[in-house]
C-alpha cells in the first residue's frame, strides 16, 4: 500500500481498562511522531474522547469509518463500535475483553486488505478475551491463523534479539514440544527475519539448552544431546551460522549474547526474563515470519496503574519505530532481491 505518503500504522487499542489507550495517546501526543507515520487507531471517537479526558491528555484526532480514509498528518480513529463501553480502570471485565477483540479483528482485517501497512497492538488480557469466536492464548496465535507464514515470537531491542522455540506452552510440556522439525522451522524463520527485517547478511544464531547446563552430558536430561545438538550440527553443515546449545544460566550474565545476532531460547521465561531485565522497558515484541509486520510493547495491561496517568509509553513508542523500521527494511530487501542488477551488486558486495 505504502507507495505515497506516510506509512499507515494501525493500532489495536487493547484492554480498555488497562494502560493501552494511555500509552497510545501519550505516544502521539508528541506531534513529531506524525512525521514518521500516520496512526490509525481502531476504537471509537467516544472511547478515545473519554480516555483522553480521564487521563488529562491534550490530543486531537480525526474520526473515520474506514481505515482507507486515514489522513496523513492526523491521528485517525476508526469507529469500530457505536456504543459507549463502561470503563473500569484496573478491572479486567468481560466487556473490556470484548472490545479489545473487536479492535484487534478490525485492525487485522484492515492489515489483510492493505488499508494499513503495519500493526502495533496494545496489551490485552489473555483471560477476558476468550469467547466462542476467539479461543487464542494471545495475539501471536491469532495472527498466525489470520496471516501467511510461520510465526515466531521475537523480542527485539538495541543489541539484543531473542526468539522462542516454544512460546505460550506450559513448562511441563516444553521438552515434548521441541522436535527436530520445530527447531529447523524456527532457525529458518529467525534467520530469514534477520536478513529481511534487520538487514543482517550472514546472521549468527545461538540456541540455549533445554535443560540446566544443557543436560550435563545426559545427567540432567537427554533432550539437548538427542534433539538439539544433532539439528544444530545438521544446519551448520548446510551453511547456517547456528551454535549451541549454551547453558542458559550463564549465557547472558557473561555477555556471550553480544557475540550473536539473535538467541533462540527453548521456552518463554528462559528467553523473556533476561530480555526484559536487559532491555529496561525499551523492548519490543515482534511477530517474525509472517507476511505482515506486527509489533507490540513488551509489557502487559498493568491494571495496577491504569487510569492514573503514570504509565511509561517508552516501549510502545519503540514498538512504533520498530514496525516502521522493519517495514522499510522489507521493502528494501524485496527491491534488492527482486532486481537482477541489484542482486548482482549485492552478491559482489558479499
Amino acid at each position: 500500500m505504502q507507495e505515497t505518503g506516510n506509512i499507515k500504522l494501525g493500532i489495536s487499542i487493547g484492554d480498555l481498562n488497562g494502560i493501552g489507550c494511555e500509552v497510545v495517546l501519550k505516544t502521539f501526543e508528541d506531534s513529531r511522531m506524525l512525521d514518521f507515520c500516520t496512526p490509525v487507531i481502531f476504537a471509537s471517537n467516544k472511547t478515545i474522547s473519554h480516555q483522553k479526558s480521564e487521563l488529562g491528555l491534550e490530543i486531537n484526532y480525526n474520526g473515520i469509518h474506514d481505515a482507507s480514509k486515514a489522513i496523513d498528518g492526523k491521528i485517525n480513529v476508526v469507529n469500530v463500535w457505536k456504543e459507549t463501553p463502561v470503563i473500569k480502570f484496573g478491572d479486567p471485565t468481560p466487556e473490556s475483553g470484548k472490545y479489545a477483540i473487536q479492535s484487534l479483528k478490525a485492525a487485522v482485517a484492515a492489515l489483510k486488505n492493505n488499508e494499513i501497512d503495519v500493526l502495533v497492538t496494545a496489551p490485552i488480557n489473555k483471560n477476558n478475551i476468550q469467547a466462542e469466536d476467539f479461543k487464542f492464548p494471545g495475539h501471536t496465535d491469532y495472527l498466525a491463523q489470520e496471516l501467511e507464514g510461520e510465526s515466531l515470537m521475537f523480542m527485539v531491542t538495541d543489541g539484543l534479539r531473542v526468539g522462542l522455540l516454544t512460546d505460550h506452552v506450559a513448562v511441563k510440556d516444553v521438552a515434548t514440544n521441541i522436535t527436530p522439525q520445530l527447531i529447523r522451522s524456527k532457525v529458518n524463520t529467525i534467520s530469514n527475519s534477520l536478513k529481511m527485517d534487520f538487514g543482517i547478511r550472514k546472521p549468527k544464531i545461538a540456541l540455549l539448552g533445554i535443560n540446566p547446563h544443557s543436560g550435563d552430558n545426559g545427567v540432567i536430561g537427554k533432550e539437548d544431546d538427542e534433539v538439539l545438538r544433532p539439528v544444530i550440527k545438521e544446519m551448520s553443515e548446510k551453511g547456517h551460522l547456528v551454535f549451541g546449545p549454551y547453558s542458559a544460566d550463564s549465557f547472558f550474565g557473561s555477555d556471550n549474547y553480544k557475540n550473536f545476532d539473535a538467541i533462540l531460547a527453548a521456552y518463554h521465561d528462559q528467553g523473556l526474563i533476561p530480555f526484559k531485565t536487559l532491555s529496561f522497558g525499551k523492548g519490543v515484541n515482534f511477530t517474525a515470519g509472517l507476511n505482515k509486520v506486527r509489533t507490540s510493547p513488551d509489557h502487559g495491561t498493568a491494571y495496577e496503574i491504569a487510569g492514573k496517568g503514570v504509565a511509561d509509553n517508552s516501549s510502545f513508542k519503540e514498538a512504533v519505530f520498530a514496525a516502521i523500521h522493519i517495514f522499510k527494511n522489507r521493502q528494501e530487501y524485496k527491491e534488492l532481491t527482486g532486481n537482477p542488477l541489484k542482486k548482482h551488486k549485492l552478491k559482489r558486495q558479499g
